[in-house]
């Protein structure tokens, strides 16, 4: 069979498939309109046109073969994209009839492509921030800010000698200035509490005879000095 009879029967059987894609340019040529194989709700349309122009050795040799935009934005570099896997496409089908794989692939195409973008967009906008997510995040945050400190603390012993370690640990275990302070705050609330409550009774005279003894001590230290 020659090529220009490969040509006219897989004109036929493109046409019965595509009834409404196809318009015959030449007896060379065609234009087939390309739409995603399937879309979700909400994505983009897209559409483009196929043009294919056969030459004298298909199917032994690849058409030529060019996209155009019809509907939506596709831009050059997507263009090629989708031309270079048409046409590994095509080489794979070298030797028979080609145009329906290469059409039906590119519809594949197109559905990936919005897809993807859709993805993309998805990633873009970011996830709305709830009270419940805000939380949960904190909470995660949390664990791996204590872990983190605990590997340092970890670490950080590990090159200390026995001794600075000792020493570290002490310091490690001291109440800063706002520690103490919180702490004295806690207990001077609780004091009044009690007292408000009438759980505590308190003889002052104790205090005034402590107070007496402790000033008689440091006259004695005072007047041994002066020795």
């Amino acid at each position: 069979m020659s090529s220009s009879d490969i040509i006219v029967e897989e004109f036929e059987v493109l046409e019965s498939i595509y009834a409404d894609e196809l318009i015959k340019l030449s007896d060379k040529e065609i234009k087939v309109d390309i739409e995603p194989d399937s879309l979700e709700a909400g994505e983009e349309t897209l559409k483009l046109a196929l043009t294919v122009h056969y030459i004298d050795n298909y199917p032994d040799e690849l058409p030529e073969l060019s996209l155009d935009p019809i509907e939506g934005e596709v831009d050059e570099d997507e263009i090629k994209t989708l031309l270079d896997s048409a046409q590994a496409i095509g080489q794979e089908n070298i030797g028979m009839a080609m145009t329906f794989t290469i059409v039906s692939h590119l519809r594949e195409q197109l559905s990936l492509l919005i897809r993807t973008r859709s993805e993309q967009e998805a990633r873009t906008r970011g996830t709305p921030v709830t009270k419940k997510s805000f939380n949960e995040w904190k909470m995660k945050f949390d664990r791996e800010m204590s872990l983190r400190r605990l590997r340092g603390e970890e670490e950080k012993l590990k090159a200390m000698t026995t001794k600075e370690r000792e020493e570290y640990k002490k310091i490690g275990t001291r109440l800063t200035g706002r520690q103490l302070f919180e702490r004295d705050k806690n207990l001077a609330t609780s004091d009044a509490s009690l007292l408000e409550e009438g759980t505590v009774s308190v003889d002052i005279s104790q205090y005034e005879r402590v107070a007496t003894k402790e000033d008689d001590e440091e006259d004695q230290l005072e007047f041994s000095d002066s020795d």
